[in-house]
């Protein structure tokens, strides 16, 4: 059984995955609008991705005997000025999820349920390979620099891109 304290943070991180889902959406929706077909296929699949954690962190809750909440959805509010700034704040905010799953199993340890802890293994895992993938992307981004033939070729790079950083396997 989980405790109200660890419920409701786990319910806590259940808006934060819900929010990264939202995140990558809009950008998806954005680099789709300006014709980068690349990009906007790997911002689909990290939002489907991103919900997929979120429904993980329901099913556990509730068959640990607790409750999963789902949060109201918000709408993004991102920095469209450019690529890097759009990348950018993705790196910020897979920092953010880090340190909330950090956090989690700091509660879980505090708590002594050590099932939760096994449970948020997997996140922790997740989140080096998601900083990992962000922060390849903007070395990426760096190099490019402001070459538009470099961002053709960065963009369709981007529909194979695979963002493996030896934690888990995910197809991005």
């Amino acid at each position: 059984m989980l405790s109200k304290k660890l419920q409701d943070a786990l319910n806590g991180q259940i808006k934060i995955e819900g929010d990264s889902s939202q995140i990558y959406l809009a950008m998806a929706t954005w680099a789709e609008v300006q014709g980068f077909e690349g990009i906007a296929s790997f911002m689909y699949d990290q939002s489907n991705e991103e919900r997929t954690h979120m429904l993980k962190l329901i099913k556990y809750i509730n068959q640990r005997g607790g409750e999963a909440t789902i949060p109201a959805v918000a709408k993004p509010e991102l920095d469209y000025a450019s690529f890097k700034t759009l990348f950018t704040q993705l790196f910020a905010h897979e920092v953010f999820v880090s340190k909330s799953i950090n956090d989690l199993v700091h509660i879980a340890l505090e708590e002594r349920d050590y099932a939760t802890h096994n449970f948020l293994q997997w996140y922790v895992s997740e989140q080096i390979e998601e900083e990992a993938t962000a922060r390849t992307i903007l070395d990426k981004i760096n190099l490019i620099g402001d070459d538009k033939g470099g961002l053709y070729l960065f963009d369709n790079d981007m529909k194979s891109f695979r963002g493996d950083a030896g934690a888990t396997s995910a197809t991005v």
